[in-house]
């Protein structure tokens, strides 16, 4: 059996642990790409440049980086103190090979409401990544001031009009604000950089605190909560809309960081393969004899 989950990728903050540990346990489960959280860069003892070895060395792709917050909609002296954390988080994200920076909206009452003052600054920050090579993915944190929604988010980046700014999909925020999942067919499939998916174990987060506790400390694989259907509804929409990117895991669970990571990924891998097969009925990656990649097979 083919032990390759293609598509499909972990958070590195999912996990306990040092950085080569987490990316030893990724990859050995069969996950081909990471998702990276800039604490694990920063806080490697030998700092972003042995960190960035190490994940060249892991053999799994980059599939992200996260997270910038609380950038858009500030002014004065907090505005370039933002501006200066951007451009350090965009060239760690360079370094570790990242192509796709995560940017969350802000939570700030300092920021501006405007609309066109934050779609302003994300074109600002997209400009910054685009010498990189780098693509800002935008996401809505369902607690946002302003921007709590994908739909609100997918509303500035289309007034900041730059190639390299899209969406980050992030699938307990919508459970969470309770979006409707239609509005995922009026979005554009090539506008959608990085999708994040969990779930969590209560229908109700009424109140912003109780989702950035949830989001924090409790969320779960998809097929593990109380919201499968839903989630599974929402990669049947992507699908059907023509996305093709990827899909990351991103679970902060408390009771996670606690077990053996091994354990974790297990857990990872049975919702991949719920969604590949059961969901999305993707086609099984070849084995290598029906490529020609076998060992002793004439090339």
């Amino acid at each position: 059996m083919d032990r390759r989950i293609a598509g499909f990728g972990m958070d590195t903050i999912t996990l306990a642990g040092p950085l080569e540990a987490k990316l030893d346990a990724i990859r050995a489960d069969g996950f081909e790409q990471v998702m990276l959280s800039a604490r694990d860069i920063a806080g490697h003892p030998g700092g972003v440049r042995a960190a960035a070895a190490a994940v060249r060395a892991s053999g799994l792709r980059v599939t992200g980086f996260q997270v910038l917050r609380d950038f858009e909609g500030l002014s004065g002296h907090l505005h370039g103190y933002k501006v200066d954390i951007a451009k350090s988080m965009l060239q760690m994200c360079e370094a570790v090979g990242s192509r796709v920076l995560l940017a969350c909206s802000s939570t700030s009452r300092h920021a501006s409401q405007d609309p066109d003052d934050i779609a302003r600054d994300l074109r600002k920050l997209a400009m910054l990544a685009v010498p990189l090579g780098i693509r800002v993915a935008y996401e809505g944190l369902s607690w946002g001031r302003t921007i709590n929604e994908f739909t609100t988010a997918w509303d500035v980046v289309v007034r900041a009009d730059c190639p390299n700014l899209g969406l980050g999909l992030d699938s307990f925020h919508i459970f969470a604000a309770k979006t409707p999942l239609e509005a995922i067919d009026e979005l554009d499939p090539e506008r959608i950089f990085l999708v994040q998916l969990s779930d969590f174990m209560w229908n109700e987060t009424p109140t912003f605190e109780e989702r950035m506790t949830t989001a924090r400390t409790f969320r779960v694989f998809p097929g593990e909560g109380v919201h499968s259907e839903a989630l599974a509804d929402l990669a049947l929409r992507l699908q059907a809309l023509g996305y093709e990117g990827d899909y990351s895991f991103e679970v902060f669970n408390d009771d996670y960081q606690q077990l053996p990571l091994e354990l974790v990924v297990q857990r990872a891998r049975r919702s991949a393969l719920w969604l590949a097969e059961d969901v999305l009925h993707l086609p099984r990656p070849l084995p290598a004899w029906t490529t020609g990649k076998a060992a002793g097979t004439a090339t």
